[in-house]
């Protein structure tokens, strides 16, 4: 396939070089030179703006950094390709944006899915990631065959706007059980319980979870994380702070009550504002031992 692809950063990037090596023609872009020249000494071929890149794709994807680009975007690009290209937008992006992007493209007599990803820079690279998308059945069909190159699993969660609904709510779950599991770990040190002896109890029993089993925020327990590695991020804390307050904001709309959602927003909110970026999202595990009993 022809394959447009705009936003080439740590995530963009290595996806379109995945699809290079497996053998389609991708044109990409990205206002960042170090992105595209990047992307370009990996095989990508770089145009010289993005109406060039789309003017004869069959499939235009999109890695952005929120809504309003992603909408900015498709308003300045729609009208550039070719009648019936399926606009992929793989951003992490709010859920009333996603479907505004979604109504955009059918004017434009376009197809469009709105499909997140899962699995971070190390999932991007080794063509790994999960895609949770939303969309026309068509649609899903076409793109298919890049998301089984790009990832190992697209789930097809529903219409229009489901991927991103999909996407926060998991990563809802994930900042919430993470802060959990934090929190146990915690109180098995100040309790003098070994945490080797706490993770082969939870990893096997009813606290089970990713956060513990896969990711645990303790170094030297459980299989290799960023705890072991000064918690640089494999997912940084403000990507979770972003993912949570797009949760909030659509609980917000939708009217749903989430109130560990909310908590743990605010929690990570603190740690950003207090850290900065650079810091895994396990390593609140460490801001949550600062602090005090009330």
């Amino acid at each position: 396939m022809n394959i447009a692809f705009i936003g080439l950063g740590n995530m963009g990037g290595p996806m379109a070089v995945n699809l290079v090596k497996e053998g389609h023609d991708v044109l990409g872009f990205d206002l960042m030179s170090q992105n595209a020249d990047k992307a370009k000494a990996a095989g990508v071929a770089i145009a010289a703006n993005a109406e060039e890149a789309v003017a004869n794709a069959d499939i235009v994807i999109t890695m952005l950094p929120n809504g309003k680009i992603v909408l900015s975007v498709f308003d300045q690009l729609l009208g550039r390709a070719q009648k019936g290209t399926v606009f992929v937008d793989c951003s992490t992006i709010d859920v009333a944006s996603a479907r505004k992007a979604h109504e955009m493209a059918q004017k434009a007599n376009m197809l469009s899915l709105d499909a997140p990803v899962s699995g971070g820079v190390g999932g991007a690279a080794g063509g790994t990631l999960t895609f949770m998308v939303g969309g026309s059945d068509l649609a899903f069909e076409k793109t298919k065959p890049l998301f089984d190159i790009m990832g190992q699993k697209a789930v097809h969660c529903g219409a229009d706007g489901s991927g991103q609904s999909a996407k926060i709510c998991n990563n809802m779950l994930l900042g919430i059980s993470m802060i959990g599991a934090a929190e146990a770990f915690n109180l098995a040190d100040a309790l003098g319980l070994d945490k080797s002896a706490l993770f082969d109890v939870v990893s096997t029993s009813s606290g089970s979870c990713w956060s513990v089993n896969t990711y645990c925020p303790v170094p030297g327990v459980g299989p290799q994380s960023p705890a072991d590695n000064g918690y640089l991020p494999g997912f940084d804390a403000a990507l979770m702070l972003k993912d949570l307050k797009l949760s909030q904001d659509a609980a917000g709309q939708s009217g749903a009550a989430t109130p560990l959602g909310e908590h743990a927003t605010k929690l990570y909110d603190a740690f950003v504002e207090k850290n900065g970026v650079g810091h895994d999202f396990s390593g609140i595990i460490n801001e949550l031992k600062t602090q005090s009993r009330s």
